[in-house]
């Protein structure tokens, strides 16, 4: 087991000893009301905010569909590991610090895969080929295609946090590589207690930092280092059986007290802009290239689909409707705004590459409008809705730093780091409306680029940010639940905020411009030709299932089928991945699983595939930035 430090390195931040309670989500509280209605605010709320600056920090949670639904196994792990490494860790960093209020944002599709891998473990049948390899009965020999898959997945990895710190799991890589050398036939010579020990490893390496400092098993194994037993390798399944069945419990609860607000995504995490209009690519970028299709076939509907089905889930799984949406990839455009309205969302949220397309199109100059010193440091309303929804947009060079920055800094250095980005924000915004800053990213893959999964920069982030006098953590509906009590106690007299009372301002957008939250613009997912061609490939299958299904010859049960595995194949994942900037590895990987989705509509459907789904239509080879899984917010910051 590596030696941990006690603590990190690097410079204390001096925080007030008193400070207010902070703002967090009404969901799940015992006086929370109904999603549209005007929640009662809590005290420090009511009286009017000091000086500082207000953080809507959210954390994404997604994973795309890994099953064969022909088959119902899966064909990728990073549910579970993710899961057992990730959501368990961040739920713990929450807990600890009860006075940190965030946004933790699941899309529904994961939560289903999390719940399929508790029925696993209920039963006893494991559907995921690599649960099941760690699972190998005491000397029963592994078969080449077991032993191809654990050559295969089991040092897809961070090598340097995740592989090198561990020495026996760094010696099992070593011998693979020294061995392959000699060419594919010489791996034939590593024993099968050798892929014991290996699939072993892997798992310990993708345990979480609380997981190891928590569990007796895991810290033994660890130290153990070598010779895993059967009997060894149960009880590490029965340590990630438990992780993984308590994510749902643990954020639940998180949000039951009031700490965390739990928002929500369309169900299957599609592109929704791009299924309302393949156009609205363009008025980020005028002359990106579209598919041959002139729009995604009965677009509307399936996005409606895919919000109707997701706030159903949450509703069931957390006993209340969610008040805030994540759209996929942080994806807007009018269209789907006023598809969320009508359902009466109360907010959502996107990029400040949006929020600059959008003011441009508006006519506003935003470094100059309301006393705004950053144009994205506030909520927004969108003029015309059916609903007073407010947009947040997220500070992309914060959110970046978290995502892709301060992986390489010391723990407590960046944590210090990120509030004093923050405290001097809060000093150029004197007399100026309360700043309300937002930082949006991905709650996942950062994490394994962070020495020891990121443990003391959360640690002391979450620290100094829930003890800061000046910083006021909150959630999305506590912003909403603010600006009640704000207008609330303002004199009948006085229409509009008083900026020099530190008070939030909402501004208005007359246009919302089609984006996301990478560089503001669809481009990461259409316009180039492998991306298109996906688009193209998804339409023509789109059209047959119209035509089945009007024609009426299923039965209700292969209906009910050949919808969900429609909208499996509409996750924005699909349309990610293609392309040369994307890593050879990752996009045959996810390009292949794209082909046997639509090849198994097609089954469903009974129609033949066509003969184009049996060749990849995209191969990659570039070396993208964490290996693909993530993106920044702006070209200026991935040049900085």
């Amino acid at each position: 087991m590596a030696t941990k430090p006690a603590l990190e390195s690097g410079q204390s931040l001096s925080v007030a000893p008193d400070h207010p309670e902070r703002v967090g989500a009404a969901q799940g509280s015992p006086g929370a009301q109904s999603r549209g209605a005007a929640a009662s605010a809590p005290a420090d709320v009511q009286a009017r905010a000091a000086p500082g600056v207000d953080l809507l920090l959210l954390w994404h949670m997604h994973q795309p569909d890994y099953r064969d639904r022909s088959t119902g196994e899966f064909t990728m792990p990073w549910v579970y590991l993710h899961a057992i490494k990730d959501y368990s860790d961040m739920a713990w960093h929450l807990e600890q610090n009860p006075r940190m209020h965030a946004v933790v944002n699941f899309v529904p599709i994961l939560l289903d895969q999390i719940e399929d891998y508790c029925d696993q473990f209920s039963t006893g049948v494991l559907r995921d080929p690599l649960l099941r390899l760690l699972a190998h009965a005491e000397g029963a020999p592994f078969s080449d295609a077991e032993r191809q898959l654990a050559f295969n997945h089991c040092f897809r990895a961070n090598h340097l946090r995740l592989i090198a710190p561990f020495a026996p799991y760094k010696l099992l890589h070593d011998l693979f590589v020294e061995t392959k050398a000699h060419g594919p036939d010489s791996l034939g010579y590593l024993s099968d207690r050798y892929l014991c020990d290996l699939v072993t490893w892997y798992h310990l390496s993708w345990t979480g930092e609380t997981v190891r400092r928590e569990s007796e098993v895991v810290a033994q194994l660890m130290a153990q280092g070598r010779r895993f037993s059967a009997d060894d390798r149960s009880a590490l399944m029965q340590v990630i059986a438990e992780q993984v069945r308590q994510v749902i419990p643990r954020y639940r609860a998180l949000a039951r007290r009031g700490q965390v607000e739990l928002s929500t995504t369309p169900h299957f995490h599609p592109l929704a802009p791009l299924m309302l209009d393949f156009h609205s690519a363009r008025e980020a970028l005028p002359d990106v290239a579209l598919p041959v299709a002139a729009c995604y076939p009965g677009g509307r509907e399936r996005v409606c689909a895919h919000i109707d089905s997701a706030l159903a889930s949450h509703e069931r799984r957390f006993g209340a409707m969610p008040q805030g949406l994540w759209p996929a990839e942080g994806a807007l455009s009018r269209a789907f705004a006023e598809l969320l309205a009508a359902r009466k969302i109360r907010w959502t949220a996107s990029s400040e590459g949006v929020l600059a397309n959008s003011l441009r199109a508006s006519g506003l100059d935003a470094m100059s409008s309301d006393h705004a010193a950053h144009p994205a440091h506030r909520p927004y309303r969108v003029r015309g809705l059916a609903a007073p929804m407010l947009f947040f947009f997220r500070d992309d060079r914060l959110s970046d730093l978290i995502g892709f920055s301060y992986s390489k800094w010391h723990g407590r250095d960046a944590a210090s780091n990120f509030v004093h980005e923050l405290e001097a924000i809060a000093a150029r915004s004197t007399g100026s409306p309360r700043p309300l800053v937002s930082v949006m990213l991905d709650g996942e893959n950062a994490w394994e680029y962070y020495p020891y999964n990121g443990f003391f920069f959360l640690t002391d982030l979450y620290k100094n940010l829930s003890s800061h006098a000046g910083i006021r953590t909150v959630t999305g509906s506590g912003v909403v639940e603010i600006l009640a009590a704000e207008s609330a106690a303002r004199p009948v007299t006085k229409s509009a905020p008083d900026p020099a009372a530190g008070q939030i301002v909402v501004g208005e957008l007359p246009v919302l411009a089609a984006g996301s939250w990478v560089y503001g613009n669809l481009a990461t997912w259409i316009g180039a030709k492998d991306k298109n061609r996906a688009w193209d490939l998804l339409c023509e299958a789109k059209l047959s299932y119209d035509k089945v299904i009007a024609s009426g010859r299923l039965d209700e049960t292969l209906r009910a089928h050949a919808t969900v595995q429609l909208a499996d194949c509409e996750s924005s994942d699909w349309f990610w991945w293609p392309g040369e900037d994307n890593p050879r590895e990752s996009v045959a990987d996810f390009e292949s699983l794209f082909r046997s989705k639509l090849t198994n509509l097609y089954r469903l459907l009974q129609l033949p595939a066509p003969q184009a789904l049996e060749k990849a239509f995209s191969t990659g080879g570039g070396d993208a930035e964490l290996g693909g899984t993530m993106r920044r917010g702006s070209l200026e910051a991935s040049s900085s």
